[in-house]
């Protein structure tokens, strides 16, 4: 099975400038909004405008990156939820749930040395605890988002330096496995987070190969 990643935090505080220094990699720009630095990421393929689940799913099987983000991952459910705003009933939310889960679901259907990074925003829940943000009470009480992930990283920022937390402070769903991160904060460069993932699990990156931009899911476009 391949490896989730949830890195969450409110806006502002990092997240998409974490990517900058991915190389030989996918990104799914679910909204398509501008990447916060200049772009010179070597061997970056990015889809651009893409909250169709299915497609997504497709994107991950088909792409020969090891290496795939989802950025803005909650836009998937807040997309979907405007553009069904005027609908009545809630069974246009458990559709909702039910197709944002199975995107995480498709990990497990992955080969292993597939790392997928779900970057989203996070909101306090009524116990002022750090969560990803949702839509609806079916992902947070029937599912627990977080539990679907052994990998929970947070983006903080602290005396003008952007980080990621990589323990849990009590208050919070940050969560690692026992000896992969060192220090509580490091600093918030995926391409950093990467490495020590495959060093712990012992995931040796292939050769990049050159990606035919047709395998792509040129769905969105390019930035």
């Amino acid at each position: 099975m391949g490896i989730p990643i949830l890195i969450i935090g409110e806006s502002g505080t990092g997240k998409s400038t974490s990517i900058r220094n991915l190389k030989n990699a996918g990104i799914i720009n679910v909204y398509g909004k501008p990447l916060p630095f200049k772009k010179n990421m070597e061997g970056v393929k990015i889809v651009n405008n893409i909250d169709d689940c299915n497609k997504i799913i497709a994107l991950f099987r088909k792409t020969e990156s090891d290496v795939v983000v989802v950025d803005d991952f909650q836009y998937l459910l807040v997309n979907q939820f405007m553009n069904r705003a005027m609908e009545k009933g809630y069974d246009k939310f458990t559709e909702m749930a039910k197709a944002y889960y199975d995107v995480i679901d498709a990990v497990r259907k992955l080969p292993a040395q597939k790392r997928i990074y779900f970057l989203s925003h996070s909101e306090r829940d009524n116990f002022g605890n750090v969560k990803a943000k949702t839509i609806g009470k079916l992902l947070d009480e029937k599912v627990t988002v977080e539990g679907l992930f052994t990998i929970v990283l947070k983006t903080v920022v602290a005396e003008d330096k952007y980080l990621f937390q990589t323990k849990n402070s009590g208050q919070d769903t940050v969560k690692s496995p026992m000896e992969m991160f060192t220090e509580e904060y490091i600093p918030n460069d995926l391409a950093e987070v990467d490495k020590i993932i495959c060093e712990y699990y012992g995931i040796t990156p292939p050769e990049p190969k050159k990606e035919n931009p047709s395998n792509a899911g040129g769905e969105g476009g390019e930035q």
